[in-house]
């Protein structure tokens, strides 16, 4: 056991990983971390060869696919879960190209299978790295950790326990087309934050697709940025992810009684500017 704080920094799931340990915990504590964030990787990438890709294979030629891998039967879960916790919003199947929804998909939790009615594949990349800071999180708590700091790129963040220095850990949330001005600052201890937007540098990168908007088919087109911070990262993920494709009614029904720890901006609108003051988000 160590009470030095560590680092961990690496390549994972497209971007950029760094694990900070700041107290207590075996000494290989982060690098089993480090190693949890890869095995979700190696389970739900769609770039290379792994479970995902042998599923969607299925899946893409009108097969039933056998989810034995732990880890993508547990992410295909989530995103049910997410689905519902939605209304339809969070979808990991939707593709504004082919109209293909989570609607079109049977999944039986009990028997561990999955099934189109027409050729679809899913995506993973708007729970994964949620999904995956939630491992980590679980393999420092397991080993001891009392206080850490995850992020996986700029967007998908998680804390486990107070601040080093006491108290919450402080974000600061820059405006997506202007870095130097604040959005949002906010305080968490023992959550995770996510931030998804439409507009940015973020969104350009060739490999991201646009956020859809699972009852209409279509890309969403507004300039939006919403900022969830949720117990786990997967759910963050989720609700970040679904204010953006929630058209302003259904986006006002999933910020109802969660102001302080939910947000959405539309730019056009001209709400870039609204200031925010900072706000600890208790867990």
């Amino acid at each position: 056991m160590t009470d030095e704080p560590g680092t961990e920094r690496f390549a994972a799931m497209g971007t950029r990983v760094e694990l900070h340990r700041f107290d207590g915990g075996a000494d290989d504590a982060l690098w089993a971390a480090r190693r949890a964030i890869e095995a979700v990787d190696d389970a739900l990438t769609i770039h290379r060869p792994s479970p995902a890709t042998a599923m969607n294979e299925a899946l893409l030629s009108g097969q039933a696919a056998a989810l034995d891998d732990e880890l993508l039967f547990d992410a295909v879960l989530a995103a049910a879960q997410g689905h519902a916790a939605t209304q339809g919003l969070f979808d990991i199947a939707a593709d504004t190209r082919t109209g293909a929804s989570w609607a079109m998909v049977s999944f039986d939790p009990q028997s561990r299978r999955i099934v189109a009615e027409r050729p679809l594949a899913l995506d993973f990349g708007g729970l994964g790295k949620g999904f995956a800071l939630d491992r980590a999180v679980a393999v420092l708590r397991d080993a001891g950790v009392g206080s850490a700091l995850l992020t996986l790129g700029e967007s998908s963040v998680a804390v486990l326990g107070d601040h080093p220095l006491g108290g919450g850990w402080p974000f600061t949330i820059p405006h997506p087309e202007d870095p130097g001005q604040e959005l949002l600052t906010l305080e968490l201890v023992d959550q995770a934050l996510s931030v998804s937007a439409t507009v940015g540098a973020g969104t350009h990168a060739p490999e991201r697709a646009a956020i859809t908007r699972p009852h209409t088919g279509t890309a969403v087109a507004a300039p939006l940025c919403a900022v969830a911070v949720e117990p786990s990262g997967t759910l963050a993920e989720v609700m970040s992810t679904a204010l953006i494709a929630a058209d302003d009614a259904a986006a006002a029904q999933l910020l109802r009684g969660r102001e302080a720890s939910r947000f959405r901006f539309r730019f056009d609108l001209g709400l870039a500017h609204r200031p925010h003051p900072a706000r600890t988000l208790a867990a």
